[in-house]
């Protein structure tokens, strides 16, 4: 009879323990944390779901770890660019586009054809120097024999400034010294004939 109720309760027992174990695998009795490999670890949130985004225009590093090198024609935040350059300044010499001098002419030579004296002369402008640049064709002026003349070095010692001389004078020192083209300021009479001529002293 002890043996009849003892394998009775072994049988119950291990009802017991097939009914526990089915409970477990359903899930109606939890297992404590850590106890098994079915507890789930809580959730950690990760370093990047909470970090700003990187912009996109910031420069990369080089493979070498040097930082990067920024533009050289590049304009440093709040400085105005540099000024250019001034003008290089002008080369001194004729000047071909000013307009030519109305009353300056470079004396070459002289002709008497056609039974008046006439003065072989060449027009032209003023360069940045001050002086007279003769440019373009010879031309000739014919000149009274009684105009009133000054001269100067060279045609008179250099000491000597602005004396009256004639006509014939003036004409003998052309003889001897052609094609030097001394500048004169001249003056014509209604009949286009110069009546007036002063040499312009050159140092």
């Amino acid at each position: 009879m002890r043996a009849v109720r003892g394998q009775a309760a072994v049988a119950a027992l291990a009802v017991c323990g097939m009914l526990a174990l089915t409970a477990c695998q359903n899930g109606d009795d939890p297992a404590p944390s850590g106890a098994g490999p079915t507890a789930a670890a809580p959730a950690v949130p990760t370093a990047t779901a909470s970090a700003p985004a990187a912009t996109a225009s910031a420069p990369a590093p080089s493979k070498t770890g040097a930082a990067p090198k920024t533009s050289a024609t590049a304009t440093p935040a709040g400085k105005n660019p540099p000024a250019p350059a001034p003008p290089s300044a002008p080369v001194c010499g004729p000047d071909h586009r000013m307009p030519v001098s109305p009353d300056t002419i470079a004396v070459h030579r002289y002709t008497p054809e056609g039974g008046m004296i006439s003065l072989i002369v060449q027009h032209g402008t003023y360069g940045c120097p001050g002086r007279f640049e003769p440019s373009g064709a010879w031309t000739y002026i014919p000149i009274s024999e009684k105009a009133k003349i000054t001269a100067t070095a060279p045609i008179l010692p250099s000491e000597v400034m602005g004396k009256p001389i004639s006509t014939s004078e003036l004409t003998s020192w052309l003889d001897t010294h052609p094609d030097k083209g001394l500048p004169f300021r001249y003056h014509l009479d209604s009949a286009g004939v110069i009546d007036t001529l002063d040499e312009i002293y050159v140092k």
